[in-house]
């Protein structure tokens, strides 16, 4: 059973049992689930999961629950990133230009780089 918090392991011991099963970010006092359990239905992935446990010396549960930290964290840098680049376009800070002629700025450039020489 994996325990998933919304942090990774090294930040577990910021969390305080509230009495009820529940565990409370001690900073923002934010309710967090005691343990979740996540169950792998693929076999390849779950020798991949035991392997690099076993490599690494971590527990599974501290793999999938950094795994899913770490995606987490991508999915929001993610979608800051697009939310800063559709302002920036409507905003006016940047000038949208067409794919084709994006596409032909692009193979002028990998062209010139082939017939430089190095």
């Amino acid at each position: 059973m994996a325990r998933y918090d919304g942090r990774p392991a090294h930040f577990a011991h910021d969390l305080k049992n509230d009495g009820a099963g529940r565990h409370v970010d001690a900073e923002t006092r934010n309710l967090s689930p005691q343990a979740m359990e996540v169950r792998v239905s693929d076999q390849d992935l779950e020798k991949q999961l035991a392997d690099l446990a076993a490599s690494t010396g971590r527990a599974p549960d501290e793999l999938v629950e950094d795994a899913l930290f770490a995606y987490f964290a991508e999915l929001t840098n993610v979608s800051e990133t697009l939310d800063r680049r559709y302002d920036d376009l409507k905003g006016g800070r940047v000038v949208p230009i067409d794919g084709g002629a994006a596409r032909t700025r692009l193979h002028t450039r990998i062209d010139g780089q082939r017939t430089d020489p190095a």
